[in-house]
């Protein structure tokens, strides 16, 4: 029986990256394969359509041509229909294609690909999964986040200029002068923790935000989150805390705490939530609850 494969290409991702390079990606990735479908979507509703089609004509491995919102719907597919992901990254961020050690370069990450497609590599990661009450909700691979990180993405999503990453230079310095810690409890499988928290960070892998080691010690396949917790930290502060998160330094400062936990609750009080964030997807506002699903993804990677 041969593999069947399909490339879910997201033209937009990389500011246009991944549809002007589409056709060289799946040249080198169909010698691997016994069948390779592109499917072309410009939307979540087309892509999942795409999908389901794909999967009715017996889908092996789905490809994502993407970023990371793109690599977060494929997650999203794979794991309910047990079908292994691979990833060619062509995003800005990136972030779960890093934690996987795919070249940053996609044709490299196509090459790669490739190999691992004719070897038969597949591996077993975790997932974290969303709930709210007694309903399950989006599976994410990446960091689950909420707080002052989650706010900054908010805000930068709603910003029309400046385009970039200078848009989240303007949401930091915006967010600096609005945010402030609030009490939080955090329910853990040890027990609660309550403190004023300035953010919750929820990491099966340790990247968010284009690279930022905001859990730099996650690992994904050992059935547990790393949590990282920035306590009641004042503006000066944060401005002193941020350079850390580049190179994981933030985890020595007094203001941080670290757990690992299987399931964690977030919940921020009777005031108006805390919006949350997963794999720089919006997740709505706290209260807000994850579950670290062991093995619940197939991955093709090295």
């Amino acid at each position: 029986m041969g593999l069947n494969a399909a490339l879910a290409v997201h033209p937009a991702s990389g500011h246009g990256a991944a549809g002007r390079i589409a056709d060289t990606v799946a040249d080198r990735l169909r010698p691997a394969v016994d069948r390779l479908d592109v499917l072309v979507a410009t939307n979540v509703d087309e892509s999942r359509t795409l999908m389901r089609s794909a999967h009715a004509e017996g889908l092996d491995v789905l490809i994502v041509l993407g970023g990371d919102g793109a690599a977060h719907q494929g997650v999203q597919f794979c794991a309910e229909h047990e079908v292994a992901l691979g990833l060619v990254p062509s995003g800005t961020g990136n972030d779960f294609a890093r934690a996987l050690g795919t070249p940053p370069d996609a044709l490299t990450a196509a090459d790669t690909l490739a190999e691992a497609l004719r070897a038969g590599t597949r591996r077993r990661l975790d997932l974290g999964r969303v709930e709210r009450g007694a309903a399950a909700g989006a599976w994410f691979a990446t960091v689950l986040c909420s707080g002052f990180d989650a706010a900054v993405n908010a805000r930068a999503n709603n910003l029309r200029w400046p385009a970039g990453p200078r848009r989240y230079d303007v949401a930091i310095l915006a967010e600096l002068a609005a945010f402030r810690p609030r009490p939080v409890s955090l329910h853990t499988d040890a027990g609660t923790l309550e403190l004023d928290a300035t953010l919750v960070a929820v990491g099966n892998t340790p990247y968010y935000g284009g690279g930022v080691p905001i859990c730099p010690q996650a690992i994904p396949d050992d059935g547990l989150f790393d949590v990282t917790v920035i306590g009641a930290a004042g503006r000066l502060q944060l401005l002193r805390l941020l350079p850390g998160l580049r190179t994981g330094a933030h985890l020595e400062h007094p203001a941080v705490h670290t757990l690992r936990t299987r399931k964690l609750s977030i919940e921020t009080g009777a005031t108006s939530g805390w919006p949350a964030y997963a794999d720089g997807e919006s997740q709505g506002t706290t209260p807000i609850s994850a579950t670290c699903v062991p093995g619940a993804l197939t991955v093709v990677a090295p």
